[in-house]
């Protein structure tokens, strides 16, 4: 089941770029989104985009290059004006056309990748922006709906067999291999779609962080449906 986003205490929506970059975090609210009806046909210019493997980094100048019906071109001048904005505010956004991502296999029982509910992490302040314009969209996990999954008895046994040294090491070891980033969901949790054209700002876990790092996960793709992403 998932849940609206207007349903969430959370989340804070606006409706304005400015609003977005400029409302801090604070209190429970650890996701702000500028909530958008966006026009244009978006998946015109997934269709048009000359993949290169299975995840393709799309720069401006490869939307310029497109032909594109009017519905594409309403579309593309979206995606411009979001990347401009975004650089304007001092963000390195990245769009790119996603046809998977890897999976991490490495520890069958505590995959690492992007599939599992996780939160981000950096040394400096700064926040996640994302939005999906194609495909299937982003989840948000509320964080009382979420256990780190280092903190689940038969997980953290099986990563205290795994790393097989001193105990003063262990959480040392955690976070050198980012088990303690991912989360479970506990019974009964509603992750939130973040839906198609909305930006998000997403608080991450950083040493001046006024609030927890929001829980959130990339979605499972349908075959033969890519996603259209922007993220910074």
């Amino acid at each position: 089941m998932v849940d609206s986003p207007d349903s969430n205490e959370q989340i804070q929506c606006v409706t304005s770029f400015q609003d977005l970059v400029s409302m801090p975090f604070q209190g429970m609210v650890n996701a702000i989104c500028w909530s958008r009806e966006l026009r244009g046909d978006f998946s015109e210019i997934v269709e048009k985009i000359a993949l290169s493997g299975n995840i393709t980094t799309v720069e401006p100048e490869d939307l310029l290059e497109l032909k594109l019906s009017e519905e594409g071109q309403l579309a593309r001048e979206i995606l411009l004006n979001d990347l401009k904005v975004l650089k304007a505010h001092g963000a390195s956004p990245v769009l790119n056309v996603i046809s998977y991502y890897d999976r991490d296999d490495a520890y069958p029982f505590f995959p690492t990748d992007v599939y599992s509910f996780h939160v981000d992490r950096s040394p400096i302040p700064t926040d996640t922006f994302l939005c999906t314009y194609s495909g299937e969209s982003s989840e948000l996990l509320p964080n009382s709906q979420a256990i780190q999954k280092v903190l689940v008895p038969e997980i953290r046994d099986e990563l205290k067999k795994l790393y097989g040294g001193a105990e003063e090491g262990f959480e040392s070891f955690l976070g050198e291999h980012y088990f303690d980033l991912h989360y479970q969901a506990k019974p009964d949790a509603r992750p939130v779609s973040l839906g198609l054209g909305h930006l998000w700002k997403l608080a991450i876990d950083h040493p001046e962080s006024q609030v927890p790092p929001c829980v959130h996960r990339a979605p499972e793709e349908k075959s033969g449906q890519s996603r259209l992403l922007l993220i910074c």
